[in-house]
């Protein structure tokens, strides 16, 4: 990754992850995902449509939390982000905290919509900076949002990929578990391994993970970084624009 940001440089690989979604919904405090979606509708010269919760320049929303439940179960989001405190292998995510449930010894953001949208958009792209076996766990402790379903019901989607600091995994729905796609630049097969609590699946040779494209910077240090601005203005000058 020399010469490019770590930032600019996952921004580009998320943004190639929406590929070609029409919508895309990012939710509160994710800098990084709402960038990549402003990225993928300059580089799509407006084909890919972003909704970022609290811009008003940006998304179509005025009571945020509940129009993005609304337009999820409508089926009008192809694409939306996730995290967690805790991901499994399964695909499962953890908002809640670590430990014992009803009293975790550590506690996360909380849960909020996030089995809802797990099931409702189609695509859910996980992102996570950290690649360490404190958040890739074996299990999670608490299951805020599950990977996949044991019994029949209506399910539209799930788990798409997981993006770290170190690389970039794809989910099986079939298989029930990651399938590493490529490792970052900079980062090693071991560093992976060694960082991840669970097992996946794993080519002989991974391949490196693309930088992006010359174009694509422009578009980061231009245009990109004049809009985040408006929801994330610290982020847009002290990392985007460094």
């Amino acid at each position: 990754m020399a010469g490019i940001s770590r930032d600019a440089f996952l921004i580009a690989a998320l943004a190639r992850l929406i590929g070609d979604a029409r919508s895309v919904a990012v939710g509160a405090g994710s800098p990084i995902p709402a960038a990549a979606a402003l990225l993928a509708e300059e580089a799509s010269g407006g084909r890919v449509r972003p909704m970022i919760l609290g811009s008003s320049l940006c998304g179509p929303f005025n009571d945020n939390g509940p129009e993005l439940f609304d337009r999820a179960g409508q089926g009008r989001i192809d694409v939306f982000f996730l995290g967690g405190g805790q991901i499994d292998g399964a695909g499962n995510i953890n908002l809640v905290g670590t430990g014992p449930y009803p009293k975790p010894e550590t506690r996360f953001p909380g849960s909020f919509g996030s089995a809802y949208l797990y099931f409702m958009v189609p695509r859910v792209i996980l992102f996570r900076e950290e690649h360490s076996r404190r958040v890739l766990v074996p299990k999670v402790d608490f299951i805020s949002a599950p990977g996949a379903s044991d019994v029949p019901l209506e399910r539209r989607g799930g788990p798409d990929a997981l993006l770290t600091g170190k690389a970039l995994f794809r989910f099986s729905g079939a298989r029930r578990r990651f399938g590493l796609e490529s490792v970052h630049p900079g980062a090693t097969m071991d560093e992976v391994r060694a960082g991840c609590g669970f097992e996946f699946d794993c080519p002989d040779a991974a391949p490196e993970t693309p930088a992006p494209p010359v174009e694509w910077l422009a578009l980061m240090n231009g245009p990109v970084r004049r809009r985040v601005a408006e929801v994330y203005p610290a982020f847009a000058e002290t990392r985007l624009g460094a």
